[in-house]
């Protein structure tokens, strides 16, 4: 029988917001960059680029970009921090590399390229696996960073 009475935290709940407050960082972490830099990659840095594949609508749907993004990051944070919450920033951060960007890769650029016409496909590969490495550059070790803090 327990000793502890109801009004003691139990050793489990302690830990519960400081999780909740790593991933939505960790969501953040990826969300936050992600939305400016993939709106001045694609629409306005290469919009010529893009234009010229003629892949893109030309009236983007940017909440749905968002809703995306909002989904990833969650996804992503949840990722981390049942693979990776344990690990140094820098190890966190290429091991949740390793696996998120070849699956970004697959899903965002493979699968695109794969069923949308586009004028060139091998340059469509190229400028979007340029805009996930950049991407994952970025976001990674930010993603690690939210899940570093460690109590003394």
């Amino acid at each position: 029988m327990s000793t502890q009475t109801d009004s003691q935290p139990h050793a489990a709940d302690v830990g519960a917001p400081i999780m909740a407050t790593r991933f939505l960082l960790a969501a953040l972490a990826y969300i936050i960059p992600t939305f400016p830099l993939g709106y001045f990659w694609h629409l306005e840095i290469f919009r010529h680029t893009y234009a010229s594949l003629a892949v893109y609508r030309p009236d983007v749907i940017i909440p749905l970009g968002v809703a995306s993004m909002l989904i990833q990051g969650v996804a992503w944070a949840y990722l981390y921090s049942r693979l990776f919450a344990r690990e140094n920033v820098m190890e966190g951060a290429l091991k949740f590399a390793a696996v998120a960007f070849p699956l970004a890769w697959s899903f965002m650029v493979l699968a695109v390229a794969a069923k949308h016409h586009m004028s060139s496909v091998s340059g469509f590969l190229l400028i979007e696996t340029a805009f996930l490495l950049v991407q994952y550059v970025v976001v990674s070790p930010l993603i690690a960073l939210a899940f570093s803090y460690r109590r003394p």
